[in-house]
């Protein structure tokens, strides 16, 4: 894991919360509309396993195209792996864990608990996959670059935003689809991920819900170079 010096993200009271699901929901129809299950790859694919292959795929091509335009090689992952609960891949000697997806630096590969992931695509939409796949990928793109980090929420909110940037691009670009709705459920499924305190010091923290929620939309909304 790595941290990073950001600067100090601003707390949100309800208004906030509001306006930037507002944001969000114009940025989203600006793009021309993400499509409710699956039918939102271009792979066409209505599956939880299809959005993974396209989320993974689509990804990796958005940061080739980004890393080349900038005069780098892009490094793919070595693995994708699928687990389930406690089965998963180790990462320098740690164990994984149920219900998670990460990146390992050490061997540069992505593992998720396919159960988990999938319980979310049922109960929360497909746009879970699509927030958590990139947000590994950020991690991926963390290490290449070899970005500095202080602090472990920093380098959590940095691939928020970088997942919301890559989402963007693709919906720019029309590969991804999207329909009404679609920010509400990207923003319930950070909400769910946010940590219930603002402590910063927690070498496990990601950030608060709303601390989550505007890191994804600054991507979402800015691009992956206002990261």
């Amino acid at each position: 894991m790595t941290d990073v010096d950001a600067g100090t993200v601003r707390r949100r009271g309800r208004g906030g919360i509001l306006a930037l699901a507002l944001m969000l929901a114009c940025a989203l129809v600006a793009s021309c509309g993400l499509t409710q299950r699956a039918s939102r790859n271009v792979q066409g694919d209505d599956s939880f396993e299809g959005d993974v292959r396209a989320a993974r795929s689509l990804t990796e091509a958005f940061w080739e195209r980004q890393f080349a335009a900038s005069g780098r090689a892009y490094q793919p992952i070595t693995r994708f792996v699928a687990y389930s609960g406690s089965d998963g891949p180790s990462c320098a000697g740690e164990p994984a864990v149920p219900q998670n997806a990460f990146y390992c630096p050490d061997g540069h590969f992505i593992a998720y608990d396919r159960d988990w992931m999938e319980s979310l695509w049922n109960e929360m939409g497909d746009g879970s996959v699509y927030l958590i796949i990139p947000h590994e990928f950020g991690h991926a793109v963390q290490a290449q670059l070899q970005t500095g980090f202080r602090l472990n929420v920093q380098a959590e909110l940095q691939a928020d935003c970088y997942a919301g940037g890559t989402l963007s691009a693709l919906v720019g670009s029309g590969a991804l689809r999207a329909e009404p709705g679609d920010e509400d459920e990207l923003l319930l499924n950070l909400e769910a991920a946010g940590d219930p305190t603002d402590d910063w010091l927690d070498p496990a923290a990601h950030g608060t819900a709303e601390q989550r929620q505007q890191s994804f939309a600054t991507g979402y909304n800015q691009g992956v170079t206002a990261c």
